[in-house]
């Protein structure tokens, strides 16, 4: 039997059985305040173990010194061959040497670590799991079992070390019943991405020496951003792309910034990788500007804490600064990531060897269609579609993501649209591709997430995104095709008049002083009813005149309110111009393709079935929604009516057995 080979799902089990020493202290939600961290020093501490010699040395030459701090960082990571170093004399395999001293020891090792690690640490928070650990006597079992889990990269590589983090951190959000999907997206969606992201710049990213910039602002754990590098160096590694992200959870941020200085990702010395804050309103890289930008918001998080901030940027800069286009009801900031991202956009000027930018972004269904014409989420596609930077929309599988089982849709923004797709939006359906099991169908569900993409099958919906055509997975539509005009249909207020004792009551509770003016009214025009609002109006003027009363505007519109009711067989009143007065209760809307001229719509879809209505087209707005499923819509003919009652038939029988075997 050949020899089992240790992949990220062993290391990941294994790690998994450790986490049992810490039942009683901990709940198991609170597995991941110890568990992640200790992966991380694992990590660490394997991947400086061939070094750990020269930099002991190397500290003990510069120490106490004219280097030191920043500088002695750097020359101890350059004798690392890392961006970090450890230069305690302590590791994993001595710290087992000394239980009775492990406390010390470990905090001593941590500190140990340049600033950028021991950063790191404070977001985990790690110093208060030491404490806690140490009295409750299970530190030194948990660091002693961690020393025997190899984490080497020559047998844990950095992609499997991905996926050995990916999975801990799904177990765990799992126990806290939280979303794991706020902390990473799964590989398949993100390898779509990326593919797509960046089709369009093959001849771009073979040119040796090509530097390119990419942001993702809710970048969790950095798997988007791992992703995005993975892919240039498989397909294009005469290319630099420096990749930059923010979160604000602190422990996928500490688990991020770990990530990126083990994978050495590729950065341009200004700054760190990876920030922590809320991108929304503390930008970590304000006045930057990027090529790419790669994302995955978290789904209906409603953004009533940064509302106050949001709105006043949005109230005093416009369009100077990112949430110019319009603000999202609070319930889903989903779409003021896109506009944070956009604003950044690199603008294209090809004599300056800017190329432009390009933007993925996963959605769920909501932002495509939600809010009318004139509210934020409208305004807000308005601005992008009506720019010409949206080129497509991609619908993924359900039951693709770890947290939620809904669909989810790809958005890909780009400024440099090529020839055929200026003025044209694709919409393509991948929500038939899919698979329950990977190439080798051996992968499991995982949370929500019951489909997978293989390779072969993310290569398929890249290579239908490419050619661009009309089929039936693949629509392509004018821009125009998604806007309407939103126009206001009126129809006349109808009022019939008619005194009552009840009314009269009413009327006179509120204005009492006026008494001698409506018995005037009452007897002048009695208590039958009258369908001509616009005649009685005009008797009640005349009574009023000549007893010489002067109604304020208020106690005149009382007076009609109180009296009269709408009736679709009264006469429509009329306001002071001849024209007829709108009732608000009859008020509508149409949605008029911009294509179509209103007029002639209005004459067509209207007009014949409501003769009475008007339009008034100083209300008109424009708004633009994405229908994404009446463009894929297929109709399924009804079953037959005899195949349907022997189906109930047969169901029927079989709960009658059922029942009879129960009563026996």
């Amino acid at each position: 039997m050949s020899p089992i080979v240790p992949d990220h799902a062993y290391f990941s089990n294994l790690i998994w059985q450790i986490a049992d020493l810490l039942r009683g202290p901990y709940r198991p939600p609170q597995y991941e305040r110890v568990m992640l961290p200790m992966t991380v020093l694992r990590r660490f501490d394997c991947v400086l173990a061939p070094t750990k010699a020269q930099v002991l040395e190397k500290y003990e030459q510069k120490k106490g010194g004219r280097i030191e701090g920043k500088a002695l960082d750097e020359l101890l990571n350059r004798t690392a061959s890392q961006r970090f170093h450890n230069h305690s004399g302590l590791d994993f395999k001595t710290l087992k040497g000394d239980p009775d001293n492990i406390k010390r020891h470990f905090v001593s090792y941590i500190q140990g670590f340049s600033k950028n690690v021991r950063d790191i640490f404070e977001f985990f928070d790690f110093e208060k799991e030491i404490e806690k650990m140490h009295e409750a006597n299970i530190l030194y079992l948990v660091v002693s079992k961690f020393s025997d889990v190899d984490l080497h990269p020559e047998n844990v590589p950095n992609e499997e070390m991905g996926l050995i983090f990916e999975n801990l951190i799904r177990r765990f959000n799992e126990l806290a019943n939280e979303t794991a999907g706020d902390h990473f997206t799964p590989r398949d969606v993100i390898e779509l991405m990326v593919s797509i992201l960046f089709i369009e710049d093959d001849e771009l990213l073979a040119t040796a020496g090509t530097v390119r910039k990419l942001l993702d602002p809710a970048c969790g754990t950095g798997g988007m951003l791992a992703g995005a590098q993975r892919y240039l160096r498989e397909h294009h590694p005469q290319a630099n792309l420096f990749v930059y992200g923010q979160d604000y959870n602190p422990r996928a941020f500490a688990t991020a910034a770990a990530d990126m200085l083990m994978k050495q990702v590729n950065h341009n010395g200004v700054g760190n990788n990876v920030e922590f804050g809320d991108s929304l309103i503390d930008d970590k890289f304000q006045g930057e500007i990027f090529d790419y930008f790669l994302t995955n918001p978290p789904f209906g998080v409603d953004w009533k804490r940064q509302r106050k901030w949001i709105r006043d940027e949005h109230d005093k800069h416009g369009f100077d600064g990112p949430y110019g286009a319009g603000l999202p009801r609070v319930s889903d900031g989903s779409l003021l990531f896109l506009q944070h991202m956009w604003h950044k956009r690199e603008a294209p000027r090809p004599e300056e060897q800017k190329h432009g930018a390009r933007l993925a972004i996963v959605f769920s269904g909501s932002p495509l269609f939600t809010g009318g014409a004139g509210s934020g989420e409208s305004d807000i596609r308005k601005w992008i579609i009506e720019n010409d930077w949206l080129e497509a929309v991609v619908a993924l599988p359900e039951q693709m993501f770890y947290n939620t089982g809904i669909g989810t849709y790809i958005w890909i923004l780009t400024n440099r649209k090529t020839g055929q797709r200026r003025g044209k939006i694709q919409l393509l359906d991948a929500r038939k591709v899919w698979t329950t099991g990977g190439s080798a169908g051996t992968r499991r569900s995982l949370g929500n997430k019951r489909r997978h993409l293989t390779q072969a099958q993310i290569a398929k919906i890249v290579k239908l995104y490419g050619r661009h055509e009309c089929n039936d997975t693949s629509r392509i539509f004018d821009n125009v095709d998604f806007g309407y005009t939103r126009v206001t249909v009126e129809r006349p207020l109808r009022l019939r008049y008619q005194m009552t004792i009840h009314g009269k009551a009413r009327f006179l509770d509120a204005c009492p002083h006026l008494l001698a003016d409506v018995q005037a009214i009452d007897s002048a025009l009695g208590r039958e009813p009258h369908d001509d609002w616009n005649s009685v109006r005009q008797r009640v003027t005349a009574i009023l005149r000549s007893c010489k009363a002067r109604w304020k505007a208020a106690e005149q519109k009382l007076f009609r309110t109180v009296f009269t009711t709408t009736a679709s067989d009264a006469h429509a009143v009329l306001k002071s111009g001849g024209k007829p007065e709108p009732d608000p209760k009859l008020r509508d809307f149409e949605h008029v393709p911009l294509r179509d001229d209103v007029d002639a719509y209005f004459a067509r879809e209207v007009s014949p079935h409501v003769p009475d209505a008007w339009m008034d087209r100083s209300k008109d707005k424009i708004g633009y929604e994405i229908k994404f499923n009446q463009y894929f819509y297929e109709y399924i003919p009804p079953r037959e009516l005899q195949e349907i009652d022997s189906d109930l038939k047969r169901a029927e029988e079989s709960i009658l057995r059922l029942i009879r075997q129960v009563t026996s």
